[in-house]
């Protein structure tokens, strides 16, 4: 059973592909650095928020696993989109993703606006924090 626990209030309006407040007990600490669309010979494929969003969020849990963690171990994810309004334009693809790559554990969530990332091709980098048990 994975030491991370999900909060939702009634009193919050409800969370959509997210969760409000999220604890984790015991076990073993992941960080996870920020992982853009770069394929295996760190080149950026994608041209799309939705396709580099699913090869960055795939590296993610691809980190994730290798530190012996699955998604539903996350804790905090933060999504960092060059162009906010695209991501929301975008939202309901981005949920499909998520949910087909990590299921429906969702972390405590933000997505943070920038002007540019590391790799001037990248449109979106996704980083997080993990409890294994």
């Amino acid at each position: 059973m994975s030491p991370v626990h999900r909060i939702n209030p009634a009193e919050l309006s409800p969370p959509a592909g997210f969760s409000h407040a999220v604890t984790a007990v015991g076990g073993q600490l992941v960080f996870l650095a920020g992982q853009t669309a770069l394929d295996p010979a760190g080149k950026v494929v994608g041209t799309t928020l939705p396709e580099q969003f699913a090869t960055a969020l795939a590296n993610l849990l691809t980190a994730l696993r290798a530190a012996g963690g699955v998604p539903a171990d996350l804790a905090r994810v933060t999504v960092y989109a060059t162009d906010v309004a695209d991501y929301r334009e975008n939202a309901a693809e981005m949920g499909r993703i998520w949910r087909r790559l990590a299921g429906r554990d969702y972390p405590a969530m933000a997505v943070i606006g920038v002007a540019r990332l590391w790799d001037e091709q990248a449109l979106v980098e996704v980083d997080g924090v993990a409890m294994l048990p």
